[in-house]
């Protein structure tokens, strides 16, 4: 496969104090799942779902030159409770 046939993708997995991102490069027509796959990144399997450049997406979803593929990660708390918990001065997470 030559370089001009190729899309570049990002692939990032976040978690609450660091991040892990790696660049691939693919071929047209490569999913999201594929991303994953190839990206290698630990973690994964604790994914609850993706986005590309912050927009929820299906693992079927077909990515486009210098999309950015992110792993979602479950909740650790209610937004709502959080909020509560910082404006009463306690640790929201």
């Amino acid at each position: 496969m030559s370089a001009d046939t190729e899309i570049a993708v990002e692939v990032v997995m976040a978690w609450p104090r660091r991040f892990e991102a790696v660049m691939l490069a693919l071929s047209p027509g490569s999913t999201i799942a594929d991303a994953v796959v190839a990206a290698s990144l630990p973690g994964t399997e604790s994914a609850t779902g993706y986005a590309i450049h912050g927009v929820a997406r299906q693992a079927s979803t077909l990515l486009n030159d210098g999309d950015r593929v992110e792993l979602l990660r479950p909740l650790q708390m209610d937004p709502k409770e959080a909020r509560r918990r910082r404006a009463a001065g306690k640790t929201g997470g």
